[in-house]
């Protein structure tokens, strides 16, 4: 069942960008009352795209679950076949081929493949690494990945660093077979923020999202 131009879709897209959220957050976000969001909600949980949750681990809604007594709402998250549905992902020919590759001309050619992808983002988005304050150039990654289809938020690190969180992964079935893609996306993150970023989980490997972590440099604060 694809949702396209639908309600549903639109709520998968928001969960896609937002994170996890609250029936009464989607609703004011859309206009819509409550009822009807809820009804969507439960179209996309019997569709296996959506599933409930009594907390969230990040976006909104984890913010949302500190404030006030009394039992929260009900948390809604996109679940790995929502985030296939609502993403942008290259075509499924880019994981035969890279197979293929391997195969048979070795891993290295696959590590050479997904630093050529890297060098290629760095190449794009050189101007990053210019801006004065490690914050500045975290920032303008996380536009740099939400121009590339990852759907990217920043959350709060611990003391001054910035977690980037990427909600979708354009090559993340072949990020899964060959974490080579992965290791050599950390590498280009480090060169443009121009300090050593933490992978702190990925969507490859089973993770609600992928999320880095940009520590703020100590020059800086010298």
């Amino acid at each position: 069942m694809k949702f396209t131009g639908t309600a549903a879709a639109t709520l998968g897209r928001i969960l896609l960008t937002s994170g996890p959220s609250t029936a009464v957050a989607l609703a004011e976000h859309l206009g819509l009352t409550g009822a009807a969001v809820r009804k969507q909600l439960d179209s996309l949980i019997d569709a296996g795209l959506v599933e409930a949750s009594e907390r969230a681990s990040y976006g909104p809604a984890a913010l949302e679950g500190k404030r006030g007594r009394g039992r929260p709402s009900r948390v809604f998250a996109l679940t790995a076949r929502g985030r296939n549905e609502f993403g942008e992902h290259a075509d499924s020919l880019a994981l035969a081929a890279v197979k293929f590759m391997g195969a048979t001309n070795g891993i290295e050619s696959v590590k050479k493949f997904a630093q050529q992808i890297s060098d290629e983002f760095v190449a794009r988005h050189q101007d990053i690494a210019t801006l004065e304050s490690t914050e500045d150039r975290a920032r303008a990654l996380i536009d740099a990945l939400n121009s590339d289809g990852f759907a990217a938020t920043e959350t709060p690190g611990l003391g001054d660093s910035i977690q980037i969180c990427q909600h979708n992964c354009p090559m993340g079935d072949v990020a899964t077979e060959f974490p080579e893609v992965c290791e050599a996306e950390t590498r280009a993150f480090s060169e443009l923020t121009g300090v050593h970023v933490t992978r702190l989980a990925t969507i490859a490997k089973g993770s609600a999202i992928c999320t880095t972590l940009v520590p703020h440099s100590r020059r800086e604060s010298a």
